[in-house]
């Protein structure tokens, strides 16, 4: 179906968010695209709704979330531990294993209708880290990927390897939701209760560790807003 907004995405800024509360939004505008798209199959052409994308920016406050292929064992602390830690937990329904997200980490959840742009999940997550590499290089860093993980990485292939993007994502008839965790002035403190990502052997790391000093969280907004729009070829509405 044509339709003259697919190049349109609706962008909201939803600030410091509890984690559930963001999950429910997520899930809430998740489904009435899935919907969408299923009565639509039922129309003639002519008597078609356009789907609506949506981009999401937030913080959360510390949470560590569980993907569908993770292990709960990932998750290294007990309850009153999590509690100390003024940390909550969620076992959620995207792919990818254990993650935090916390304040100073821009997080985003685009709710895209990949029919509008390509069905291909593999390209849609080169996407995304194709964003951040750019971000990155606006500051002098060279993001890479590593064979056979997502995200975004510094130093691929060598001991000092280490991780600044995350990503985990879930699809259903084309539709996206979850999406990335980058670490700008993040606290990687709280790295240290679980095993990110699943994975042993490599460092997390942050724009304000690799830099020495924080760095503007609008700013960084602003980038992942301008390379978000370049690379998907959408416009911010």
């Amino acid at each position: 179906m044509k339709n003259s907004t697919v190049n349109q995405v609706l962008f909201r800024d939803l600030g410091l968010i509890d984690y559930q509360e963001a999950w429910d939004y997520q899930e809430q505008l998740f489904q009435e695209t899935v919907d969408r798209k299923f009565q639509n199959r039922k129309l003639p052409e002519a008597e078609q709704k356009p789907t609506q994308s949506y981009l999401l920016f937030c913080e959360h406050p510390h949470v560590y979330t569980l993907g569908k292929s993770g292990k709960r064992e990932h998750l290294l602390v007990s309850e009153q531990e999590l509690k100390d830690l003024k940390a909550t937990f969620y076992p959620i329904n995207r792919g990818g294993d254990i993650t935090y997200h916390g304040p100073g980490q821009l997080v985003g959840y685009p709710i895209l209708d990949l029919d509008h742009f390509f069905p291909d999940i593999h390209k849609y997550l080169r996407y995304l880290e194709e964003v951040f590499i750019k971000v990155l290089a606006d500051y002098g860093l060279k993001g890479e990927r590593s064979d056979g993980e997502t995200g975004v990485w510094f130093d691929v292939g060598t001991h000092k390897a280490r991780k600044i993007l995350a990503l985990g994502v879930r699809a259903s008839r084309w539709v996206t939701m979850h999406g990335w965790a980058f670490n700008v002035n993040t606290d990687l403190s709280y790295f240290g209760h679980i095993v990110p990502c699943g994975i042993y052997d490599k460092d997390v790391t942050s724009m304000e560790r690799e830099l020495g000093h924080p760095v503007d969280m609008a700013e960084i907004e602003a980038k992942a807003k301008q390379y978000f729009c370049e690379i998907f070829e959408v416009e911010l509405i």
